[in-house]
């Protein structure tokens, strides 16, 4: 199974700091958005994945080019000219990274990847989908109801805490409480 995410959108919500860096790469703990991302889809056997990117593709291609060397300890040895690597991160990921172009929508970047990814099923996500998914129950859902697409979504949290009142009294506070009108995927 091979899962494309879509990497390459410019984040203008978080534009404070995606200016400097792509949505995807914003850290989580001390890792990328985008290594959290991957992290889910392989603790579920999944681990081919089809980055689109596009704005600041170049950061996104660096990290993974040195992948190892940003997340282990090593020892350099001048003398012999080699490398000695003590820990690595126990990822096995195949990643293949296409420029799909700074403005191109969704559905062309889609069509981007089209030639790497043939006419077999395939998952997808944004570059910022980080969710409690479970993906073999997604997978499953989608083959009983037999349709070309399947997309979760979920009723999106309020933007903002919620006070329960009685009368002159706050009794209690809600914070970002889940809304229960429209959908987001």
């Amino acid at each position: 199974m091979k899962v494309i995410i879509l990497a390459g959108g410019l984040g203008t919500r978080l534009s404070e700091l995606t200016e400097m860096i792509p949505k995807p790469m914003i850290l989580i703990g001390d890792k990328p958005m985008l290594w959290h991302i991957m992290k889910i889809y392989s603790y579920f056997g999944i681990k081919d994945f089809y980055l689109a990117l596009g704005y600041k593709s170049e950061m996104i291609k660096n990290y993974f080019l040195h992948y190892k060397e940003l997340n282990s300890n090593f020892t350099v040895d001048l003398a012999k000219n080699s490398v000695t690597f003590h820990q690595t991160d126990d990822v096995d990921w195949k990643i293949t990274m296409v420029d799909t172009g700074a403005n191109t929508m969704t559905g062309g970047r889609v069509k981007c990847l089209k030639d790497f990814i043939g006419d077999q099923t395939f998952m997808m996500t944004y570059g910022d989908g980080v969710a409690n998914i479970d993906v073999d129950e997604l997978l499953e859902f989608h083959k009983k109801h037999g349709k070309l697409i399947t997309v979760t979504s979920v009723h999106p949290g309020s933007r903002y805490g919620e006070l329960c009142i009685n009368k002159d009294n706050v009794t209690s506070f809600k914070e970002k409480p889940q809304l229960n009108e429209g959908w987001v995927n």
